[in-house]
């Protein structure tokens, strides 16, 4: 056939002749196919048909003279001229014989699925679309469900007129790219039964951070174009690759969207072939595809990342949709493209987004998906309807239900973007990050709750979660190049708390992990108290229980909900530095602090000084406590083992006495930790005077101290930290402490056990630092914002102790 090719004619190198998308289908057809990557059957019809029907209908010279001398940043004029265009496109007949060759693909098609119609999606698939350096994402259209010949025809005929959106047209005249040099070709694919199923997208790198050891899944119900259009806000998954292709199940994040709705198809005779019907409620509390899913997806996107790599000869992350069989429970890949953001970056620097005064109190008036890194302000513009797009000024807020790409012109020109929905891998995600402008999706009520003119400041610089504070707020970007740093015999380490940052903070240089921190998850994940969970889950009446119900919806039980969520966020810190050690230490929360949890009043003592109360070891063995902190156990077991990050090292807070420790250790051994078993090293937070005066008991038990310096500095000089009247008597400068990091130091070196220091002194004082590395500390672990300045600092002092 002269205008058709079937996608196992197709690669990669045929892009002139079929565009980006269907070049791309006909690679993984013929090459990833054999290897177990499902992708669905199809056809495409050439951008030589598309130049037949322009040149046959006399229509080319028409089109030049419309798009002659526009102006591109007049959106009315180019809106109004697009249309003629596309009315031009869509009211020239196809050739006959065009139409009987697309005729007869589709009864091939049909009858290699014993179908007499076959339901396919039409895809257009630009000439110069999809290439690393430029997404093209959703400028073109898409028609799902389309059955019958006439159809077809119908929708191939809509695909090559949406060649001329104003969106699209705009996109391609900023990209640099000529009208006439660009084609659309038209892929014609058999649909996979996702509306019976669920469907979503997947990138082989952190769309935010480029970390590239993730795979990144978003989930929906039903057909894929609620995920990619932002309709929803969809279930997500992060899956990290180096343990995966060790045979381990290394799902290190999930989180459960709302779901609200999904695309099926609709009845038949209906003017559109799918429609949107509300999610049942079982649904909107239920993931939409199953661990095992998300598993296989993620090894779809590994193979698929190396095959591309390699046929480019240079590192090639991949943006990938996807599909799930409702009827055969097969998962199929139905489009990929290179990932055009990220895989852009260059330069060992990172730019830096943080407020001039970090202590200022901010009004937060919503949350949302952060998308990018960084910060903007300015007076709200709400938006609601595309049509009035023309209204809105340079600087100002885009603040919409949710955007799609026709809105990427006044996207260019906004401060920052607001929307009621969407998710992190929707059209407009990727837009905003492509142009670089900070974006919250998912913000719901946000056109109700914000108005035009309002002054807000929105900020994409405090991890996962985005922030619309009232008012203006002053901020700065700091650029901090990385090249200059030289190696040192002192181990830098960061302190990490929240899973959310960590990919980001693994590009900062470093050495591993000192201190990550339990208590972020605790609190903002797990939110209710642990006891009241467990009784939950031993089937007990609980205060609070339709609250707590709700907090564990797509988890299997309290107990699966509690350890999943610990080894997810433990997970993701760890694998953010994988192979390098990350030190994690179990949970550390004083009674005060349990009490603020959901039902944390029924569960906790009043207590005068819970500083020095029930809290760290103590609790872990005590009758009340101990079955909670056995989950804990199983789930840094699971890190370990499921997931398979060795790279995990454990550490124990407050442990008063030499007993203690070993009635912890027992504990943790009957829960899989077993010291010494796969390289697991378990140590001791040093920050109790008598971690030091019983040095040797305390490391003939364990592998090694990481000084805490905040509660050892408070318990050696009696001074409350959080006193006002006494603060300035705190100092870990003090001799006194001096002496105390200097002895434990010592002791760790008589044992040969490590010994690092993971309090707030060395991020706070260079002097400390300085101290500590010549005594011969084995690392000095730092808040993220000291390393690069400690890291300089440790260098020169380590050159000039050796000259």
């Amino acid at each position: 056939m002269k205008y058709i090719k079937f996608f196992e004619e197709l690669n990669n190198k045929d892009v002139p002749l079929v565009g980006g998308k269907n070049a791309s289908i006909g690679e993984m057809f013929k090459e990833l196919v054999s290897v177990g990557i499902k992708v669905p059957d199809g056809f495409a019809i050439t951008s030589d048909a598309y130049w037949y029907l322009l040149r046959s209908g006399g229509i080319e010279q028409k089109i030049k003279d419309l798009l002659k001398d526009v102006d591109y940043t007049e959106m009315d004029v180019l809106r109004n001229r697009c249309s003629e265009i596309r009315k031009l496109i869509f009211s020239t007949p196809l050739p006959s014989d065009l139409k009987e060759e697309i005729f007869l693909a589709y009864e091939k098609l049909s009858a290699r699925y014993g179908m007499e119609e076959a339901d396919v999606a039409v895809r257009s698939s630009a000439t110069a679309e999809d290439l690393p350096d430029a997404s093209f994402a959703g400028q073109q259209d898409t028609y799902l469900s389309v059955k019958g010949k006439e159809r077809l025809v119908h929708y191939i005929k809509s695909c090559f007129a949406s060649l001329f959106t104003h969106r699209a047209t705009s996109y391609r005249s900023s990209k640099g790219f000529d009208h006439f040099k660009v084609a659309l070709s038209v892929g014609v694919q058999k649909m996979v039964r996702a509306d019976k199923g669920a469907a979503g997208v997947m990138f082989s790198i952190d769309t935010e951070t480029g970390f590239k050891d993730a795979v990144f899944i978003t989930s929906s119900w039903g057909l894929g174009e609620n995920v990619v259009g932002g309709t929803v806000n969809p279930d997500e998954f992060y899956v990290f690759k180096p343990t995966l292709e060790q045979g381990k199940r290394p799902i290190i994040k999930r989180k459960l969207g709302t779901k609200d709705v999904k695309m099926v198809y609709a009845p038949v005779g209906s003017e559109k072939p799918t429609m949107n019907v509300k999610a049942t409620h079982q649904e909107m509390e239920s993931f939409s595809i199953t661990d095992e899913d998300v598993l296989t997806l993620a090894r779809y996107a590994i193979n698929i990342e190396k095959h591309y790599t390699q046929e480019a000869g240079e590192y090639r992350p991949m943006d990938m949709e996807w599909a799930k069989d409702g009827q055969s429970g097969e998962i199929f890949i139905v489009q990929a493209r290179p990932e055009t953001v990220q895989s852009q970056r260059k330069g060992a620097k990172i730019e830096k987004f943080h407020f001039k005064n970090p202590d200022e109190k901010r009004e937060i008036v919503l949350k949302g998906m952060a998308i990018g890194t960084k910060i903007g302000n300015g007076k709200v513009r709400i938006i609601n309807d595309i049509e009035h797009m023309n209204t809105f000024k340079d600087g100002e807020i885009l603040v919409t239900d949710n955007t799609d790409p026709d809105w990427e012109p006044v996207m260019k020109k906004a401060a920052a973007v607001i929307t009621n929905r969407g998710g992190r891998t929707c059209h407009a995600a990727i837009v905003a990050r492509e142009i670089g402008v900070p974006t919250i999706v998912g913000a719901n009520g946000a056109t109700e709750r914000l108005y035009t003119g309002m002054e807000v400041t929105v900020s994409c610089a405090e991890g996962e979660e985005g922030y619309v504070y009232a008012g203006i707020h002053d901020y700065e970007v700091e650029s901090v190049s990385l090249e200059h740093l030289g190696e040192t015999k002192a181990k830098i380490y960061m302190n990490v708390g929240d899973p959310a940052k960590a990919f980001g903070f693994s590009m900062i240089p470093n050495h591993g992990v000192g201190l990550a921190r339990m208590e972020h998850i605790i609190l903002h994940q797990i939110v209710a108290h642990p006891l009241a969970l467990l009784d939950l889950q031993n089937d007990k009446t609980i205060h609070n229980q339709d609250e707590v119900v709700k907090l564990i919806h797509g988890y299997d039980s309290p107990k699966d909900f509690f350890v999943k969520k610990i080894a997810e966020g433990m997970g993701m810190i760890a694998s953010a530095f994988y192979p390098k050690p990350v030190i994690v230490r179990t949970s550390d929360f004083k009674s005060n602090e349990y009490r603020g949890m959901i039902s944390g009043e029924f569960y906790e003592p009043q207590e005068e000084n819970p500083m020095l109360g029930y809290r760290g070891a103590s609790r872990y063995y005590s009758p009340q406590y101990r079955a909670a902190f056995e989950w804990e156990c199983q789930a840094l077991a699971m890190v370990r083992d499921e997931m398979g990050l060795t790279n995990m090292k454990i550490m124990i807070p407050f442990l008063r006495t030499p007993d203690e420790g070993r009635k912890v250790l027992e504990i943790m051994r009957k829960n899989g930790l077993v010291q010494g078993e796969n390289g697991l090293e378990i140590y001791v937070m040093c920050e109790l005077p008598v971690n030091i005066i019983l040095a040797d008991e305390f490391l003939s038990l364990f592998d090694g101290y990481s000084i805490g310096s905040n509660d050892l500095t408070q318990l050696t000089l009696g001074v409350d930290r959080d006193g006002d009247l006494v603060s300035h008597i705190f100092d870990e400068r003090n001799p006194a402490m001096l002496e105390m990091f200097k002895q434990a130091i010592q002791a760790c070196k008589k044992h040969n056990k490590y010994c690092g220091i993971c309090g707030q002194a060395p991020s706070d004082y260079p002097e400390v630092a300085e101290f500590l590395v010549k005594e011969g500390i084995t690392s000095v672990s730092l808040n993220p914002d000291s390393v690069v300045k400690t890291w300089e600092c440790i260098e020169n002092l380590e050159k000039k102790l050796k000259g």
